[in-house]
């Protein structure tokens, strides 16, 4: 399939009991460009408006927004307005062993290399349970892609997709345990079985297209943020690659994923965050995402 156009819409509405008188936020709400992603157009709107607003980019080349509204308000609402186009490159006919896609190097003048993904998390994520979990899939020589495939159709298996079940803290023990989670844990346990066995995998942020293309089945996690995860793989004729993946749906990424950030983990790459000044007790947070096709107007 070729290419797809998308607009996205992601809005996030905080209302709150009583004024805040100052509310500092940062925000990642802006689709990164990349081969087989582009950002045709993008603006993030923000009510109150802010007295002072900047961007900036991260240390994994993610944008981000920094704000600060200073006019007393009782509700504040973020959204993101994106136009982008995704063309997937297919996938690899082979991969390597998967001991032979273990990253080497460390970093250099450009950055953080993928040995930085193979680390583990402080505090630490790869449990016993995890690793053994993991090595089921690692076999002695089996191609990496192989590997990852089962890896992703076994969690898809074995773990109960339930709404709610958990928040952004959980820990990986946790899922792993009770076996039931949402996207981001799926994801973040596969970070945690693939660096478990040495491998480089990172944390991806983003959307799914809200209606499939024809003949394709609607994805969980639609009308939503969503996230996934993304393995490493060494050089060869075309370079270094990063491969996307997603155990809440059992497959490699395709046309209608759409990328927002990436890094280590979550807790690199929320698409929102602050801290405000208030004597309210309560507050409400409400998030909205629409990812609709576009027609191939390069108008639009």
């Amino acid at each position: 399939m070729g290419a797809c156009r998308y607009r996205v819409l992601h809005s996030t509405l905080y209302v709150y009991s009583d004024t805040v008188s100052s509310s500092y936020g940062r925000a990642y709400l802006t689709p990164r460009e990349f081969p087989g992603q582009r950002l045709l157009d993008h603006e993030v709107h923000i009510d109150p408006v802010p007295s002072d607003r900047s961007v900036g980019m991260d240390v994994y080349g993610n944008t981000t927004l920094y704000f600060h509204v200073t006019a007393e308000h009782l509700r504040l609402e973020v959204t993101g307005e994106s136009v982008v186009e995704v063309e997937p490159a297919p996938l690899p006919d082979t991969s390597p062993p998967w001991e032979k896609a273990r990253p080497a190097m460390a970093f250099d003048k450009n950055g953080p290399l993928a040995v930085e993904f193979a680390l583990d998390l402080n505090p630490p994520e790869i449990i016993p349970e995890v690793a053994a979990y993991a090595a089921e899939s690692f076999p002695p020589g089996r191609p990496v892609l192989e590997a990852v495939a089962e890896l992703t159709t076994r969690i898809y298996t074995d773990f109960t997709y339930k709404s709610g079940s958990t928040t952004v803290s959980t820990r990986v023990a946790d899922v792993f345990k009770a076996r039931t989670g949402v996207c981001q844990d799926f994801a973040r346990l596969g970070l945690a079985c693939l660096r478990s066995q040495g491998l480089a995998a990172r944390y991806v942020s983003g959307y799914l297209a809200t209606t499939p293309p024809p003949g394709k089945k609607r994805l969980v996690g639609a009308d939503a943020t969503h996230a996934w995860a993304a393995v490493w793989l060494p050089g060869g004729s075309g370079g270094d690659r990063w491969i996307d993946f997603d155990p809440t749906n059992n497959k490699f990424a395709d046309e209608r994923y759409v990328t927002l950030a990436w890094g280590r983990d979550y807790a690199d790459v929320p698409p929102l965050r602050g801290i405000i000044y208030t004597d309210a007790k309560k507050s409400t947070i409400t998030v909205s995402v629409d990812v609709a096709p576009l027609e191939d107007d390069p108008n639009a």
